[in-house]
């Protein structure tokens, strides 16, 4: 089994702790998004390998090397201000904190996300690959694969259209990122790739490839693991123990939030000590241990 840390939810950047005593408990329980009486038990012992998706890697930093399972980390980090990402980080931290997980991890095993790419006035193509350049430069000998994606039509985004003020996205442009991004990658000793898009850049030099393969997961745990059905996308199979809207960033086009007042919400409901990331187990809830 591969552990998503997760799609839903920052769970790295705000609930470190909460992963950390699942962990050390030796299982977590997962309510079920769409049936949500349903929990499904996990329990570590069980678990293959864990993949980390984060914009802030320092809070679980301390705590990684006592963690004794393969380890994939994502780490994504875009040029933006804080009109579009609020509550993120300062980019100088992020970069400082990919440096360490590269050296705690192995450049191998950490990835770095430009995901995703939105364009505008004040964000156009120009601004791309400035920002594209100065990350691969800093990131230099720490980081060898980056995934980019563009920005996708949500909920969240058709709400905060006033504030991201979105361009199209034509072949031209395509053409730009995927030119320049390429040679700038290859000129820093990194791959480039997407992801589930429908923007195929393999002809610029990109990779063509899934972000979690069954080849990188068959590398790591020496299983072979079928492709995520759920997602169609390519990448293997994973079971994701994040919840939506409990993400406190607030950027304007993310996927997993889509009601702010809900995640102040869930925020207000979630105990570091409960098996749960939001709330508690209930009398009325079906638990279910989910196999391998």
């Amino acid at each position: 089994m591969i552990l998503n840390v997760s799609g839903r939810c920052d769970i790295v950047a705000f609930y470190s702790k909460w992963f950390m005593n699942r962990y050390n408990d030796g299982y977590v329980d997962v309510r079920n998004p769409f049936y949500p009486k349903l929990v499904s038990r996990i329990y570590f012992e069980d678990v293959d390998l864990i993949v980390f998706c984060t914009k802030n890697p320092l809070p679980i930093l301390d705590d990684l090397k006592k963690v004794n399972k393969p380890i994939i980390f994502q780490v994504t980090l875009t040029p933006y201000g804080k009109d579009i990402e609020p509550n993120v980080i300062s980019k100088g931290k992020i970069v400082n904190g990919i440096k360490e997980l590269s050296k705690i991890l192995g450049v191998e095993n950490v990835y770095v996300r430009y995901d995703p790419i939105l364009i505008n006035d004040k964000y156009d193509v120009n601004f791309h690959i400035k920002a594209f350049k100065s990350l691969c430069e800093k990131l230099n000998g720490y980081v060898k694969h980056i995934i980019v994606s563009f920005v996708d039509d949500y909920k969240n985004v058709r709400y905060n259209m006033n504030v991201l003020k979105l361009q199209k996205i034509d072949d031209s442009i395509l053409k730009e990122i995927g030119e320049n991004f390429s040679k700038i990658a290859l000129e820093n000793g990194m791959s480039v790739q997407t992801c589930f898009e429908k923007n195929d850049l393999s002809c610029y030099g990109f990779v063509s490839s899934s972000c979690v393969s069954s080849k990188i997961a068959f590398n790591l745990t020496g299983k072979k693991f079928p492709k995520w059905k759920a997602r169609d996308c390519g990448c293997v199979q994973m079971v994701d123990i994040g919840v939506y809207n409990t993400c406190r960033h607030f950027c304007k086009y993310c996927y997993a939030n889509y009601d702010e007042k809900k995640v102040l919400y869930n925020m207000k409901s979630h105990d570091d000590d409960s098996s749960l990331l939001v709330g508690q187990i209930e009398k009325k809830d079906v638990v279910k241990i989910r196999k391998k």
